[in-house]
Order: C-alpha cells, then structure tokens, then sequence
C-alpha cells in the first residue's frame, strides 16, 4: 500500500457493493478511503450484514487525494464523501480544524479515549506501532537492537557487513515516514546521531512498507526502522524470517482517522458506519480479519490498544488526535527538517 502523500489523482475505480437487501433503490453510503478495497472487505462486509439496506460505494485513493478531493468538492458547493478513512493524520485533522467534518455524537464517543478523539468530529480508530523490522536468520547469533542506541551500536559493530542492507521510509515521499520522523525529533533529543549511523550504513529509502518488508523477508536487508506495526504484522504472519520489535526507549503510534465530512450526501449514513467502526463488532472485525490493531477499550485480545498498553505502558507514545498534528503541514518547517535529513545523511 502506498503511503506516500501525493497531491495526484491515481486512484481505483470505485468498487460498488449492493445492498444485502436486495433493494436496487437502497441508500449508497460512499467512503473515501486510503485503506485498499481488498482489505476493506470484511468491514464492509460486517457493517452490511448489520445495516442489509444500505449499499456501499467505496473509492481506494491516495491520502492526499482523499483531503483535497473533499475540499474541492466542498468548496465548489457540491456533496462529498459520507465517511472519509485515512491514514494521513494530520490532513485530516487538518479537514476537521479548517470545518469540512461535521460533529458525531455516537454510543462510543464519551468512552473512547481522550487522545483518539478530537470534538467528536475526528476519532483514531487504529493503534499501529512504528517497529523494527529484522531478518530473523541474520540475527541467529547476534541480539536484535531493540531501542535505539542499541541500533546505532549495531550498524557501528557491523561496519561492511551491513552496509546497504537497512532500510527506512523516504521522509519526502512517505507521509507516515515523515510523521514518525517528526515524533523522534521530539521525543528523542539524540535522534540525530540514529540518522547519521543510518546514513553511515548506507541506508536505502522507500516511500512504501512492502518494499522494505520484501527486502527484510529475502535477506536483501537485515533491519528496517520506523515501519508501520501493521503492516509488518502481516507480512511476518505470511513470511516466517521477518521478525518485529517494539522498541523499548520508546514506541510511536499512529492512527487511521475516520470523520463524516460536512458536506456528505448522506451524513447519517456516514455516522452509522463510523458507529460501527467504533462498536465492539467492528473493532473486532479489524483486529482479528483487516489484522490492524484495535483501539476500543471494550475490545480484548492480543491486537489491540488495551493489551499493548497493558504489557508495555510507558513506553507506547500514541499520537494525539488534535490541531498540535498541522504542524507537520507548515511548509517552512517541513521543508527544514527535509533538509536537515538529507544533509545528516549526505554528511554520511
């Protein structure tokens, strides 16, 4: 799945789901979503066999093209998307602050946490890690770095031996790379020195999970840093020499945002799959089928938000749903880090 952040257009063809009812005049419930339609299914699947009257037209598009294709249609006076989903926390923060999300006051909003929630207008509703990736069989006699000084002190033990065989998103193209990276500058005052032992190592940079993972899978790489928890999940789950680890200095985690826009064709409908999306059924559906991790608090087992702060507490840094995310959208200070990036690693 791309995770890049792209002003473009290219994007599926809208998938059509009837009505369970077999109603050819049922309501459409139209989703803008960066989640791809395949693995979609089992919600959509799930909410109509909950709501059998309701069709579903689901159109798989770029995060980037799902914030300005609802404020272009917004501002042009025309309806927009009933439920937008996507994993670009801070556009969609972004829609919500500038007024293009309406209010959803639904069963779960006064239960779901307070850092998932902003104004009831925009809810987290994944909790996926940012993990170490590692080829299991490179690591049959060497401990796997599981923070990151422990990282840096490996690639300088390793020298050669490791030389461009690390990987990590490329912060220019990948949106959730440059949130993670973003998230280290403040959470980790020696960030810098992780980039620099990167860049020593000959790092090699993707704007997408699957690249890497490939890589890590086939032994072409021996480690990936920063990589989105769910998406190594699944392959780890598919291909047994990928392994994962949480690092225990600290733990970044993001979400996928869903809201109804304010200018959706049918806002109640958009509100009723949001409220399935939060209900214990849905939740379960994404944790146990889509393999993402839940955030409910009334949904138990090993893949959600509850168990991994159970086991791990402090060291998860989940981050909040609120207007402190457009920061990373402020051109001059984006462009700075970008720039400080490159050169860190140039330097190397």
């Amino acid at each position: 799945m791309l995770l890049a952040l792209s002003p473009g257009f290219a994007q599926a063809d809208p998938v059509f789901y009837p009505a369970k009812s077999g109603k050819t005049d049922a309501p459409v419930l139209t989703v803008y979503s960066s989640l791809d339609e395949p693995l979609a299914q089992p919600m959509i699947r799930g909410f109509q066999e909950a709501n059998p009257d309701v069709a579903v037209k689901y159109e798989d598009m770029l995060t980037g093209e799902i914030y300005d294709r609802i404020v272009r249609e917004t501002d042009a006076g025309k309806k927009t998307a009933d439920f937008a989903f996507s994993s670009a926390m801070d556009l969609q923060v972004k829609l919500s602050n500038d007024g293009y999300a309406q209010v959803s006051n639904l069963p779960m909003s006064a239960a779901w946490p307070k850092w998932a929630n902003w104004r009831n207008t925009a809810y987290a509703l994944t909790f996926e890690p940012a993990v170490f990736v590692y080829h299991k069989p490179s690591f049959a006699h060497e401990p796997v770095p599981s923070s990151r000084a422990e990282f840096v002190d490996y690639l300088k033990r390793k020298g050669n031996a490791v030389h461009g065989r690390i990987s990590t998103y490329d912060i220019e193209r990948s949106g959730v790379g440059f949130l993670f990276m973003a998230r280290d500058q403040e959470q980790f005052g020696d960030i810098w020195s992780v980039i620099g032992a990167m860049g020593a190592a000959g790092v090699k940079l993707y704007s997408t999970s699957s690249a890497i993972l490939e890589r890590v899978a086939d032994g072409r790489f021996v480690l990936g840093y920063n990589i989105l928890g769910s998406y190594a999940a699944d392959w780890a789950s598919r291909h047994p020499d990928v392994g994962i680890v949480l690092p225990k200095d600290y733990t970044v985690v993001m979400s996928r945002i869903g809201l109804v826009p304010q200018a959706a064709a049918e806002p109640e409908l958009g509100r009723r799959y949001l409220a399935f999306f939060m209900s214990k059924e849905g939740q379960t559906i994404m944790a146990r089928e889509l393999q993402i991790p839940a955030v409910s608090p009334e949904v138990a087992g090993e893949n959600t938000a509850n168990t991994l702060q159970e086991l791990l507490g402090a060291q998860l840094r989940p981050v909040p749903v609120s207007p402190g995310l457009m920061v990373y959208l402020d051109q001059v200070k984006r462009a700075g880090l970008i720039a400080h990036w490159n050169e860190v690693l140039r330097a190397q």
